[in-house]
Parts: C-alpha cells; sequence; structure tokens
C-alpha cells in the first residue's frame, strides 16, 4: 500500500498554531496501556521460572521488557501516522495530533531499542537479550511493516510479538528456552486473534477507511466470528499445558478451565449476536482474562511452595 504524504507546506502563522507537546505525550507513545499487560505476562515468566535471580536483577529484566515495549510501540506511531491519522480510535495520539514530531518518536523508538537489548544483554544473559531484541525486530518490522497492511492475518502472525515477553522472563532467571516457556508463548499467541478480532469487528469502519486488511474487512463478519470462535476453542487445551508438564498444579488448572469456560462465553455470544456490545464485552473480557491466567500461574507457584 502506497503510504500517503502527510507532510505539508509550515508556515509562521500555522507553526504557531501546532499544540505544544509536554511528558505525557512522549508516554503515550510509548502505549503505556499496552505496556502494563506486558510487562505483567513477563514478570510472570520471570517469576514462576526454575531457578534464582537476584530480586534487582529481576527489576532491571522487568525494566528491559517494559522500555522494549515502549520502544516497538514509539516506532510503530511513527510508521504508521498515515493511517492513525485517519482512524476515529487513534486520530488523537500525539503524532497525528501533531503534539510530537514523526522523526522525534523514530528516535525515541530506536534509542530505547537500544537501550533495553545493551541493558539486557549486559545485566542479564545473551539469551533474555536476543529474545527481547526479536520480540522488538517482530512487532517492527514483521508485524507494523510487512503484515499488518497486506494480509487478513496479520494479527495471527504479528501476534507473536506480544507473546514473547513470559519467555523472555523465563529466559532471564534460566538462560534458556524450554517446554514450559514455549507453552507460556502458545498461550498469547492463541489468545491474541480472538482478542484482537474482537476490537476489530466494532472498530470496523476505521479500518476500512485506511485500508488495512483486518479480518472482519476482508472475510466479513461472519467469517471472522467463526475463527474467534476456533481459536477460542484452541485456547482452552493450550492453557492447561502447563500443568500437564507438571510446572502448575491444580489451582491454576482449575483456574484455566474455569476462565476458559467463560472466555468461550463471551465467543458464542459474539457468533450469536449481530451488535456490537458482544464484542465490546469479548474485548474487555480478554484483557481480564489475561490477567486472571497468568495471576494464577504465580498464585499456583506461591501454593505449591507454601505446601510443600
Amino acid at each position: 500500500m502506497t503510504r500517503p504524504a502527510l507532510d505539508q507546506t509550515l508556515t509562521m502563522e500555522n507553526i504557531a498554531a501546532l499544540p505544544v507537546s509536554d511528558v505525557r505525550d512522549y508516554i503515550a507513545l510509548l502505549k503505556p496501556g499496552v505496556m502494563t499487560l506486558v510487562v505483567f505476562t513477563g514478570a510472570v515468566g520471570l517469576l514462576i521460572a526454575p531457578g534464582y535471580i537476584h530480586p534487582f536483577l529481576a527489576l532491571v529484566a522487568i525494566g528491559c521488557i517494559a522500555v522494549a515495549s515502549g520502544a516497538a510501540a514509539s516506532i510503530n506511531m511513527w510508521y504508521d501516522r498515515d493511517i492513525d491519522l485517519h482512524m476515529k480510535r487513534t486520530q488523537n495520539r500525539p503524532i497525528p495530533a501533531g503534539r510530537v514530531p514523526a522523526d522525534e518518536a523514530l528516535t525515541l523508538g530506536i534509542a530505547l531499542s537500544i537501550l533495553s537489548v545493551t541493558v539486557m544483554a549486559t545485566a542479564i544473559n545473551f539469551a533474555a537479550a536476543a529474545l527481547l531484541a526479536l520480540s522488538i525486530a517482530f512487532y517492527v518490522f514483521v508485524y507494523t511493516m510487512w503484515l499488518k497492511r497486506r494480509t487478513p492475518q496479520n494479527i495471527v502472525i504479528g501476534g507473536a510479538a506480544g507473546a514473547f515477553p513470559p519467555m523472555i522472563g523465563w529466559a532471564a532467571v534460566t538462560g534458556g528456552v524450554d517446554l514450559n516457556s514455549i507453552a507460556l508463548f502458545l498461550i498469547i499467541f492463541m489468545w491474541t486473534p480472538p482478542h484482537f478480532w474482537a476490537l476489530a469487528l466494532f472498530r470496523c469502519g476505521d479500518y476500512a477507511k485506511v485500508g488495512v486488511p483486518m479480518m472482519p474487512v476482508v472475510a466479513g463478519e461472519a467469517a471472522t466470528k467463526k475463527q474467534m470462535m476456533i481459536y477460542t476453542i484452541l485456547l482452552l487445551p493450550v492453557t492447561l499445558i502447563p500443568y500437564a508438564t507438571g510446572l502448575l498444579g491444580v489451582f491454576y488448572a482449575v483456574t484455566a478451565a474455569l476462565t476458559g469456560v467463560l472466555f468461550l462465553r463471551h465467543a458464542w455470544r459474539v457468533l450469536r449476536n449481530a451488535d456490537d456490545k458482544a464484542p465490546q464485552k469479548m474485548f474487555g473480557f480478554s484483557i481480564l482474562y489475561l490477567f486472571v491466567l497468568f495471576g494464577a500461574m504465580v498464585a499456583d507457584v506461591w501454593l505449591q511452595g507454601y505446601l510443600a
């Protein structure tokens, strides 16, 4: 897709009329809402991994995950500034709103990317740093620049970027990757399509207007809802892998099963209803679902240690 030109000739009058940026705009570039979930899942991976890491180094590792998440988000906003300008959900972001110059967002993203990976490699280990670098590159180059504007499978493949944090946290402690950390990756990977397509269903008009081929725009709402149901069904057994491997116990398994059934219930309501309320409710629940699921992992490990 050809990127429309955004730059316009600036006169002294319209330069004076440009909004003034402040620190909150630069924080907004980092997508703090998304960062919260990324940091949380990364911290869970670190907390449930076998082995020991000094508390200070644990905080450093989690900080690197947070900074890397913000870095990728800032570069994403720089690249998507043309379509963000025309979408209701994103038109008030700092760049399209004129509060932050695009080149500053790009510079910030690159600088934070280098900083986060360098600190992770120096203070923690190279395995965690490599995964961190891979997650940034995947989100920026694979999802944002390659897939997002070319295929309705963008969020399926590109969603892998958001699934790396628990693997990174795990690697920070263990120095590597194993079946259990891959299971944590797969949980978020399978969760992402129904989560994001729920958003796309009630924001379909925005994506269609800017030519982004999200699943509802290309395949239609009915096909999207069916695929959401399929991914939600497949997600349930995937969430039970940590129990099957012996990493987590009964408390986690019961929580995963119960919350999984509730998630399926939302997917069923989306499938059976034509209005926007069901997708909106599913989108909101999907965020709570992931927080509860990963929170149950930490609680289960704590209970196992307490009862041992």
